[in-house]
């Protein structure tokens, strides 16, 4: 089996990732291949975005010319055109990845986990069974200030950015031709 744990940011997703983990099954982290992937795929995002970020005032890469993600995300989370080309660059990156751990582990119950899947819709496809979690805002955001220290303002954007995502999962499975069933879980 493999299901896909998706939901917007502090909702629970690694909670309910954690107890699947706990009977055994296996789980990929898809925030981590991106953190990858920025790594892997350096040279091409320095390329895509480095003048955009001069442009803009925006320290693209930290001192030891690795990229700065803070910095890479407060210039594509405000241009879908700029967060179209991120994904171009990263989005075939994150889906070898994540066939390849499919590939290694097909005896396996397998979770991917991953807050967009919905974008990837190859590999939403291989999912049997997708779990929604949602969470109070309140819950949310108190989650999301402690482990991401984030200013407010950046969470409260993140949260508006977000605030449709339900919708797109429900299309998305309906788009394909074997529905796959999409259970919301509360956390």
């Amino acid at each position: 089996m493999i299901y896909g744990i998706v939901g917007p940011m502090a909702s629970g997703k690694n909670y309910i990732c954690s107890q699947y983990e706990k009977e055994g099954w296996l789980s990929l982290d898809c925030d981590k291949v991106v953190h990858c992937a920025i790594v892997d795929r350096r040279d091409q995002i320095v390329s895509a975005f480095g003048k955009t970020a001069e442009e803009k005032g925006i320290a693209l890469l930290e001192k030891d010319g690795s990229i700065n993600r803070r910095a890479l995300g407060a210039l594509v989370f405000t241009d879908s055109e700029l967060l179209k080309k991120q994904e171009s660059i990263v989005y075939p990156y994150v889906t070898e990845k994540v066939v390849q751990f499919i590939e290694e582990n097909k005896e396996k119950n397998l979770i991917i986990n991953a807050t967009v899947l919905y974008k990837t819709p190859d590999l939403l496809q291989k999912c049997d069974k997708v779990l929604y979690v949602t969470a109070n805002p309140v819950k949310r955001f108190v989650r999301a200030r402690k482990r991401d220290h984030l200013p407010v303002s950046k969470i409260l954007s993140r949260f508006r950015s977000q605030k449709d995502l339900l919708k797109k999962y429900r299309d998305a499975v309906n788009s394909i031709p074997n529905k796959i069933p999409l259970e919301i879980v509360k956390n």
